[in-house]
């Protein structure tokens, strides 16, 4: 926890910060929310990116700590700010509910399938960018260009869901269409649990490589 103290304090940059509060998007009409998840990817990239510049993981390798715990530190700076960004959002999935906003035209609504699905990008995403930047512990880009691949697919999946007949329950707030998308909620949350910890088993590996 303290490291993650740490991270919060040094190396979060700003603007990463206020992607994570753009979980407030959900209010917009007609928008695709699959947009607000690209923010929470994107939060990790600019801090990372911030980090290198900063000379953040010299800073770190200082400090008695060992290069394990340097990609735990970040592991638990990334998943937070992701999952701040939903939980920041719920609040106002449900102001939506109240002042009956309709359904939003241009793809997925805010459902709990939505929030499954965003999830499961999210895991994804930081599997293939935390392994990938931890190759080498500067190429930030790289990274983010590899893991932007399987963002963006499963971005415009998410938005033609509500396209297809077969799959349009995902999309509905209906009582009782958001019990039927809660195993996806649950599916979502284990899968990005589980490839929280193999990004990091895998990073911290690599890492350990690392001459910096």
């Amino acid at each position: 926890m303290k490291l993650l103290a740490k991270e919060l304090r040094l190396t979060l940059h700003p603007s990463s910060a206020v992607f994570a509060f753009l979980g407030c998007l959900v209010m917009v009409p007609a928008y695709p929310y699959s947009v607000i998840f690209m923010f929470g990817c994107l939060a990790p990239y600019i801090t990372f990116v911030n980090a290198r510049e900063t000379n953040d993981f010299f800073y770190t390798a200082a400090l008695p700590v060992t290069k394990r715990e340097s990609v735990g530190g970040k592991c638990l700076l990334v998943a937070s700010l992701q999952l701040f960004q939903l939980l920041f959002s719920v609040p106002f999935v449900l102001l939506r509910g109240m002042l009956q906003i309709p359904n939003n035209p241009v793809g997925i609504d805010a459902t709990l399938a939505w929030y499954g699905f965003g999830l499961i990008l999210y895991g994804i995403f930081d599997l293939v960018f935390l392994t990938g930047f931890y190759k080498s512990g500067y190429k930030v880009g790289k990274a983010f260009l590899v893991a932007s691949v399987p963002m963006v697919l499963l971005m415009a999946g998410m938005e033609a869901i509500p396209h297809i007949p077969v799959l349009s329950w995902l999309d509905s707030t209906q009582k009782e269409y958001l019990i039927g998308q809660l195993p996806i909620l649950l599916l979502g949350l284990a899968c990005f649990c589980i490839c929280l910890m193999l990004a990091y088993r895998i990073s911290a590996k690599r890492f350990e490589k690392v001459n910096l």
